[in-house]
């Protein structure tokens, strides 16, 4: 009974965005709530289409959020098998010293990342979105690393006797065996990249390369705000998060169970 009474508040905002985007804009300001319109229009939806390039900014938001679920899962899975598996000099002080990163607020390096990407000319462009974000990810490393150090090193010793290489080992042996954790932290990537407004703001100027949560922005002015709009254009932005999640449910949902275990 108490997580349906949860269930249903934390519900409740999502039924109150469907009703908005369905409303007549005379009734967006009704008191009291309309929770079911009178009339139902879909006029937010039509003109979704016509005020913002919305289209496009979704085909932005999938190419973007893509590259960088790609990029940091291949650089961090690398980085985190030659961690957990590896032995070199220096070893666990280099990762300490990673780990240390995530102590630096991401707002403290914007503005030298910034005329980083001017100088070497990625401003702009999709590049410039994907690559500081994705290629150096402290959080993903220790997480993959944590999951891979528990995978019996007997595993991997066996395939390196019979002559396989570093390379096979890991996409043989250790990767399909971290199919929870990759798929876990494969959707909350894509996630965090489909929902992020700050960085895309700074680095794209092109109208037509701005992502989703840029284009919404620009439905909400300073003296007026088109909210069946702006609802309906949230309401289509989260589809395709529940489409991934869906898709990665097993995997994810076997990732935190696997994670609430690991100390």
């Amino acid at each position: 009974m108490t997580a349906t009474i949860v269930a249903f508040f934390m519900l409740l905002p999502f039924f109150w965005m469907v009703s908005t985007s369905l409303k007549q804009k005379g009734a967006l300001m009704a008191i009291p709530i309309q929770w079911i319109p009178p009339e139902i229009s879909f006029e937010g939806y039509r003109k979704l289409f016509s005020v913002i390039p919305f289209g496009r900014a979704v085909m932005n938001s999938i190419v973007v959020s893509s590259m960088v679920t790609l990029v940091t899962m291949t650089s961090a899975t690398m980085a985190a098998y030659a961690f957990s598996k590896l032995e070199f000099r220096g070893r666990d002080r280099l990762f300490y010293a990673y780990l240390a990163t995530m102590m630096v607020p991401g707002q403290v390096t914007i503005i030298p990342v910034f005329i980083v990407l001017k100088y070497l000319g990625l401003l702009d462009t999709y590049a410039g979105v994907v690559v500081p974000t994705s290629l150096f990810n402290a959080f993903g490393i220790f997480l993959l690393r944590q999951y891979m150090s528990t995978i019996p090193n007997d595993f991997t010793e066996a395939a390196l006797i019979d002559g396989a290489s570093h390379f096979a080992v890991f996409a043989r042996i250790v990767l399909p065996l971290s199919k929870p954790i990759i798929a876990t932290y494969g959707v909350l990537t894509f996630m965090g990249a489909w929902n992020d407004y700050f960085w895309p703001l700074v680095v794209l100027s092109d109208r037509n390369k701005m992502t989703l949560p840029v284009a919404l922005s620009h439905l909400s002015g300073q003296y007026n705000s088109d909210y069946n709009t702006l609802m309906a254009g949230s309401l289509i932005s989260i589809l395709p998060i529940i489409l991934v999640y869906l898709f990665a449910q097993k995997y994810f949902e076997a990732g935190l169970q696997v994670g609430g275990l690991k100390q």
